[in-house]
């Protein structure tokens, strides 16, 4: 419990009494009468407020995205008869920050009001949201109740998963050209995809001048880049890459970037895998195919952090 304004005003009118006992005897009594009120209604308000009268249940994905905001809601139940005015705020794993905390909610007679705020983790590794507190004003508003409710969601955060999940949105949208075009590699004949109109970017040995003289236009030949190959990206987990760049440390950035790489090299048929080093190995995914590849990049990488020693290229 604690003492809300309007009790701390109330307990002032015996301070002001007792002054001006000092000079009139008479409002002794007045005095110690308001006292005992004072605390009597204090006492009842305080017990009537005892009982837990809010539950809350929290919804939030068990993957986070570290530099993201990660939407977590709490659905909010009254158990009063009266209305109420919440404040709900949650216990925070290490390393991430809270947009929106602490929460404002108006809960009606046995009501229910969902709230949210977002969570930006700022290190990768496996954590947990910890404990509800909630306050809300006693049936007098003498006090204000503070409850804490117990409760805990583990939480992974890995790389940037939401660049991915936004890249499948653009993909099923057919707009991957707005900020992934697809790259077309001139040369090697193994690889000839189609004759096309020539465009001002192309190289003059993609013109096929026996077509050009057919059509009478210059055309020009489109090859497609080889697939089926495989792709081992190294990460360098070592001194300098303990660096920050926008609250991030650079293997972080470098770790986003290598997750998206490897997500659209495995969508084009290549096989990814992750190699990690600083002064020795530190975690490796044989490359591989499919959706497969892509988790396991992200499951070799989420605990990799960047370590102050010196890296040794030659062992890796």
């Amino acid at each position: 419990m604690i003492p809300a304004r309007s009790l701390v005003m109330l307990a002032a009118v015996p301070v002001v009494l007792a002054l001006f006992a000092l000079f009139d005897e008479t409002l002794l009594w007045p005095m110690l009468a308001t006292d005992v009120v004072i605390i009597m209604v204090a006492l009842v308000d305080g017990a009537l407020a005892r009982k837990p009268l809010v539950k809350v249940t929290r919804q939030a994905r068990d993957v986070f995205s570290i530099g993201r905001r990660n939407l977590v809601t709490l659905q909010l139940r009254s158990l009063s008869r009266r209305r109420l005015e919440v404040q709900v705020n949650d216990d925070l794993f290490a390393h991430a920050s809270a947009e929106g905390l602490p929460l404002q909610a108006t809960l009606p007679s046995h009501g229910r009001a969902s709230v949210s705020y977002h969570v930006v983790p700022g290190r990768r590794g496996a954590y947990a949201l910890g404990d509800h507190f909630v306050r809300y004003a006693s049936p007098i508003g003498l006090w204000t109740r503070q409850l804490r409710i117990e409760a805990t969601h583990p939480v992974k955060v890995f790389p940037d998963v939401q660049a991915v999940r936004q890249y499948e949105l653009l993909a099923r949208q057919n707009r991957e050209q707005s900020m992934f075009r697809a790259t077309r590699r001139r040369g090697g004949e193994s690889e000839f995809e189609r004759l096309r109109e020539y465009q001002r970017e192309d190289e003059y040995r993609a013109i096929d001048w026996k077509a050009t003289a057919r059509r009478g236009k210059l055309i020009a030949r489109e090859y497609q880049l080889e697939s089926n190959q495989s792709l081992l990206f190294m990460l360098d987990a070592g001194r300098l890459m303990t660096a920050e760049a926008s609250g991030m440390s650079l293997l972080d950035h470098a770790l986003n970037a290598t997750l998206m790489l490897s997500h659209i090299a495995s969508q084009n048929g290549d096989r990814v895998g992750l190699l990690s080093f600083a002064d020795k190995i530190k975690s490796y995914a044989p490359p591989a195919s499919g959706a497969r590849a892509t988790q396991r990049i992200i499951h070799a990488g989420y605990r990799l952090h960047p370590e102050m020693v010196e890296t040794d290229y030659r062992r890796a």
